[in-house]
């Protein structure tokens, strides 16, 4: 069996280490006589599984004290709705930074429970950077400012964690958690869903700080409140155990890798050597400003678009899949998460080389 680089945005290649330690407890988990996905989130079993996953993360993550981890259901998409349902606290506004779809999505879904201020955005000039913090317009009577660290489709990313100072900062984090070390503390709530970074779809986790649990909106569902979930140990309803366990692998393979902070060197180095292929090109190119390139999405886009297509078949047949851009900007997007290998860089960096020898 030939395993493929697989460069997808989500769902994402995971550790093959994981999946190897998943599928040698398939049938038998630690001599339970079943598999994970067969058991009950009540027994003991798996209330271990459960808890061990928390402490990974925790550990990896340097989550403090004061702050909850929650394993919920709903993806990124459903935190759209709990976190303005949970954080607006007897206010009617918000502030959101605009940096592209997955903060517009975020802003859209925030507008049916308050106000929302746009403090910036980068739209105009077709999502290419980020806003500079000091051109920022933040609104005083804001209950948060929720910002997308990572764009996942335009490939930006932010070189900063903004400050605002008391106001809780909101953060989805879905693409770059795990990625590298950040400070917990800098945060209200983080969120991420599972499929890039943590492991399969269907789990999303959220971090949210002690005292900005239990002031929820009046007559929301109960499903929507963190302090349900808090008080429930994310077993409020039945969770997606699979997938927890799965995260639970990971989080035990990343420790096994040196952590954080040894990810941070891997995934530098990975995403250093894709832009210096495109930019040592006149073949490729990326359009986002160098100070604000994503380490974890990459697109490019070749000189003829009339080429992609054979661009796309070629790296089928090397091994290299999933390379299609968002079809909302086209071209080519390569997502490099803590699972690809830094071979898989390695070989696009390669084949990206020899298919412009043919074609250039």
């Amino acid at each position: 069996m030939k395993r493929v680089y697989n460069f997808s945005a989500g769902p994402a290649m995971l550790p093959e280490a994981a999946i190897l330690k998943a599928a040698e407890q398939m049938l038998d988990w630690q001599g339970s006589g079943m598999s994970v996905m067969e058991m009950s989130h009540r027994d003991k079993e798996f209330m271990s599984i459960a808890a061990q996953a928390e402490a990974d993360l925790r550990e990896l993550m340097a989550i403090p004290a004061n702050y909850k981890v929650l394993f919920l259901q709903g993806g990124a998409s459903a935190q759209f709705a709990m976190v303005p349902i949970n954080l607006l606290r007897g206010k009617t506004r918000a502030d959101y930074i605009n940096t592209g779809m997955w903060s517009k999505k975020a802003i859209e879904e925030a507008k049916r429970f308050c106000t929302v201020n746009v403090a910036a955005s980068s739209e105009a000039g077709g999502f290419k950077t980020v806003p500079a913090q000091q051109d920022w317009k933040l609104d005083p009577q804001a209950a948060y400012v929720h910002y997308t660290p990572n764009e996942t489709i335009g490939g930006v990313e932010f070189p900063f964690i903004p400050d605002t100072g008391a106001v809780p900062l909101v953060a989805d984090l879905s693409s770059t958690i795990l990625s590298r070390p950040i400070d917990v503390s800098r945060f209200g709530v983080i969120y991420a869903g599972a499929q890039k970074n943590i492991g399969p779809a269907g789990l999303t986790v959220v971090i949210v700080r002690d005292d900005l649990v239990g002031q929820v909106l009046p007559n929301m569902p109960v499903m929507f409140d963190y302090k349900i979930h808090v008080d429930n140990e994310s077993m409020y309803n039945t969770p997606p155990t699979y997938a927890w366990y799965l995260a639970g692998l990971v989080f035990e393979y990343l420790k096994g890798q040196g952590g954080l902070k040894k990810m941070a060197e891997i995934n530098q180095r990975k995403a250093a050597k894709l832009y210096a292929a495109i930019d040592g090109s006149s073949f490729y190119s990326n359009p986002v400003d160098k100070s604000c390139r994503s380490w974890m999405n990459v697109p490019f886009t070749l000189a003829n678009a009339e080429l992609d297509g054979a661009f796309l078949s070629g790296a089928k047949k090397a091994g290299l899949v999933t390379l299609k851009g968002h079809r909302s900007v086209g071209g080519m997007r390569a997502s490099i998460y803590n699972a690809m290998p830094e071979a898989g860089v390695d070989a696009l960096v390669a084949y990206m080389k020899d298919f412009e020898k043919t074609n250039g």
